[in-house]
């Protein structure tokens, strides 16, 4: 999944994941809630109130929800436009009955905030900004036109200017943090999202290529028998047929395509069972296995291989994981794509842990960007020269992202750091190693204990 197919998911499916009718059904709610207002305030407080226009503001949000619910089907998802429509209208029709009951002197002013804030995490920015602009033109005009509030007694009630410009502030900052504050959170939960859908595609196919090779090994046995029964029917039909006759010779064709046949089948089967008993592997092939696409990629690869000192153990077996797999295929390809000219992969081990290091000569991490490395799109591009040096691949930070998703999912810890300052000046750096990526596991969590196969047992007789 590319930046560009993500990118184009999220603006196609924010802006029409809305059904018509919870909007219908949030705008009942509204409607209720408006009408109960008017009615108390006008019948339990006595407040003069033009009770026609009000009811004529209401009167026209209910209709076009019955229009809404008549003219179109119950599931119909709102495009962009249509949802920008719809919270414009609800916006002017709450401000119109706001200029008919008292302006910004009115407490339920607040409620201008609800459509902007909840538009802000499904449409565009481009409609956020016009329905953001909308709502401060109407706080600035309620708080300068408006019917006033009056009493029975035919007193109005009116709070202080200074209140009134508390009030219109307090609304503004309040539509600016709400409206970011929500589109924020609502585009890192949908990167999140993607994310873990290219994580999950991403072990799918590495889990279909580890099956591939028992399917094969499988397919190779079961096709034996068929094989072996055609070859020795076409060799009884070479001994009755004539010497030199066409049926001798097609005998003999399918004979010569049956072995050919049980060639192909044997190769493949050997690499089918290979690949089905190696379920583990020493942990040097393992890395060797995970670094094997980018060796060619013009950095050299360097490996090592060793206990912790003291330690005295002999080299683990580990499961070949796809997650573990793919995790590691991945960092080193990050490593390989920032590298000058070239990357260790070092692994250690103790009796309880087993750490794998990748480090690269390259420029490391920025400073700013340590504590964010792991999070989905997180974007950080090389050079030009870097680029036309080598074969690269475009990154966003996704690569990262579904790697350590793969490789926490396997018991593992990451951690990320530099193998130098970068603030010190390039003479003063000892060693050529910029990003340094540090795995760890427990032990028990990727060592196979056994054999590849399992456990010798002696069998009774």
């Amino acid at each position: 999944m590319t930046e560009h197919d993500v990118n184009l998911f999220s603006d196609q499916r924010r802006s029409n994941w809305i059904r018509l009718r919870t909007l219908i059904l949030l705008r009942w709610v509204a409607i209720a809630g408006q009408l109960t207002a008017i009615l108390i305030a006008k019948e339990a407080y006595n407040l003069q109130l033009e009770l026609g226009l009000c009811l004529l503001a209401i009167a026209v949000s209910a209709i076009g929800n019955l229009v809404a619910m008549v003219s179109f089907p119950e599931n119909k998802r709102l495009s962009e436009f249509e949802n920008m429509m719809m919270t414009m209208f609800d916006l002017l029709q709450l401000g119109f009955l706001l200029y008919l009951t008292g302006g910004l002197h009115n407490p339920f002013s607040i409620l201008l905030l609800a459509p902007v804030a909840v538009s802000a995490s499904i449409l565009k920015l481009r409609s956020n900004f016009i329905l953001g602009g909308t709502t401060i033109v109407l706080v600035t005009i309620l708080a300068v036109y408006h019917l006033p509030l009056r009493t029975q007694a035919g007193a109005f009630l009116r709070i202080p200017e200074l209140f009134v410009f508390g009030n219109w502030i307090a609304i503004v900052i309040a539509l600016v943090f709400l409206s970011v504050y929500s589109r924020r959170v609502t585009n890192e939960m949908n990167a999140m999202g993607n994310a873990l859908l290219a994580t999950q595609m991403a072990l799918s196919r590495e889990q279909k290529l580890t099956d591939l090779g028992g399917v094969v090994a499988a397919a190779a046995h079961e096709l034996g028998t068929p094989l072996a029964t055609i070859k020795l029917t076409s060799a009884e039909l070479m001994e009755a047929l004539p010497d030199g006759s066409e049926l001798q010779e097609d005998a003999s064709l399918i004979r010569e395509q049956a072995n050919r046949c049980r060639d192909i089948l044997r190769s493949m089967g050997r690499a089918g069972k290979d690949d089905l008993h190696l379920r583990s592997a020493p942990l040097s092939e393992v890395l060797r296995e995970a670094a094997e696409p980018h060796k060619d990629r013009g950095v050299k690869i360097n490996m090592s291989f060793e206990p912790i000192e003291g330690a005295g153990l002999g080299q683990p077996l580990a499961l070949r994981r796809p997650e573990i797999i793919h995790g590691l295929r991945n960092m080193v390809q990050n490593a390989v794509d920032f590298a000058k000219s070239e990357v260790w992969v070092e692994s250690y081990w103790s009796p309880d842990t087993i750490t794998v290091r990748i480090l690269d000569d390259g420029p490391g991490y920025p400073v700013h960007m340590l504590g964010r490395i792991g999070d989905p799109f997180l974007r950080h591009r090389k050079t030009g020269a870097a680029r036309d040096n080598r074969q690269s691949y475009e990154g966003m930070g996704l690569g990262v992202f579904i790697a350590k998703t793969l490789l926490e999912r396997t018991g593992a810890e990451l951690s990320f750091a530099n193998g130098y300052d970068p603030q010190q000046r390039p003479a003063a750096k000892a060693t050529p190693r910029g990003a340094i990526v540090e795995i760890q596991w427990p032990r028990a969590a990727v060592e196979q204990i056994t054999a590849a196969l399992g456990e010798n047992r002696a069998m009774k007789i």
